[in-house]
């Protein structure tokens, strides 16, 4: 394998932020509606120690992208999007419904994901164009 093509594989940091996002936000689909909640949504029902277990949870993925080498802008707004999510747990009730739509860690690793690509498009693009020549190659063949 190319230097290329293992720079296009997402780092274990992103993956592993995309699996912690998933469970924390949407890994349960709610009967009869099209809705995902996660554990967030959940343990944040537990009144001020849901919230602040959550809000570590969600820090778990704001470290992961400083460990990736996010820039420190990119940190500090994570840090701002978990913060605004455990702000919105602690108001009684209305916090508790706002929490099922807000989703502070998917927004998280959205931005993960837009500057891991940022900093590796060329890489990225090469890997791809590589995957469709194969794959073309293939269909030439059949």
């Amino acid at each position: 394998m190319t230097s290329t093509s293992s720079q296009a594989n997402a780092p274990k940091e992103l993956l592993q932020a995309q699996r912690w996002a998933n469970t924390l936000d949407s890994a349960f689909k709610l009967p009869f509606i099209p809705f995902r909640v996660g554990m967030d949504s959940i343990v944040g029902l537990v009144p001020g120690l849901g919230d602040a277990v959550m809000l570590l949870a969600s820090l778990r993925i704001v470290w992961l992208g400083k460990k990736m080498g996010m820039p420190k802008a990119l940190v500090t707004s994570m840090v701002r999007k978990s913060m605004i999510d455990f702000g919105i747990g602690f108001v009684p009730f209305v916090g508790d419904i706002a929490d099922f739509f807000y989703k502070a860690n998917r927004a998280n690793v959205r931005t993960m994901e837009k500057w891991w690509v940022a900093q590796n498009k060329n890489s990225v693009d090469s890997a791809t164009q590589g995957k469709l020549k194969a794959w073309e190659a293939g269909l030439s063949d059949a």
